[in-house]
């Protein structure tokens, strides 16, 4: 899954307002961002398959660290211990980690049964949805747009960045997706690692054009629970 990610990280701006849009965009992504790091490493490992699936030539058969059951709970404390130490924020915490575990659960519907349990089992997980092109769009456009569509009611532009920012995201995570699942396969192992390190790229940008857009009213009431409560 890719959208439904990104849908994620959208959506959430409801529940947890004050969050950046860049770092829900880093926990919805967490694992891979990590993934294409460990795979140029050598300590995860893919194949280029064509036909394993309709809509991915992937085959994920060796990847634990980033996307077992076992390492989406890990890293979703992880990441959100981490936030926690910068915004002292329950509310935020739990949201965060939520969204980075959410990935796992993504993937679970849309992977073939590729997903392990933990680390050196042999039971692996996937409703196998990429062997439907058409039920694999119609998720995951209707999940980003439903994700677009709470976070322009949770928020507003303040200016221009904020406007267009928005909107060129958007447009251009769509062309990605629509790329991904109708062109050619990749040319290669390390040419995926190399490519999936430019996502860290749609956290900044979410970063940038968050800040210029406000909260609005509605969302702004929401009650904010720290550490003191």
């Amino acid at each position: 899954m890719f959208l439904g990610h990104f849908a994620v990280a959208f959506a959430a701006k409801k529940v947890a307002p004050k969050t950046s849009l860049g770092t829900l965009i880093l926990g919805a992504q967490a694992v891979d961002l990590l993934w294409p790091i460990f795979l140029l490493l050598g300590i995860e490992k893919v194949r280029i398959t064509p036909g394993i699936t309709t809509v991915t030539p992937l085959d994920f058969y060796d990847y634990p660290i980033t996307h077992s059951l076992l390492a989406a709970f890990v890293w979703a404390v992880v990441v959100g211990l981490c936030y926690y130490a910068f915004r002292p924020s329950r509310r935020e915490t739990m949201t965060v980690g939520v969204v980075v575990f959410s990935h796992w659960i993504l993937d679970f519907i849309t992977h073939r049964p590729d997903l392990p349990l933990g680390f050196g089992t042999e039971k692996y997980f996937g409703l196998g949805l990429w062997n439907s092109i058409a039920g694999t769009l119609l998720l995951e456009l209707a999940m980003f747009a439903a994700g677009m569509i709470l976070y322009l009611r949770s928020t507003q532009a303040k200016d221009k960045i904020g406007m267009y920012g928005f909107w060129a995201l958007a447009a251009f995570l769509v062309v990605v997706y629509l790329a991904n699942v109708f062109g050619p396969p990749p040319p290669s192992e390390t040419a995926i690692a190399i490519a999936g390190n430019a996502g860290w790229l749609f956290v900044l940008f979410g970063h940038w054009f968050d800040r210029h857009r406000i909260i609005n009213a509605v969302s702004a009431v929401i009650p904010q629970t720290n550490s003191t409560t």
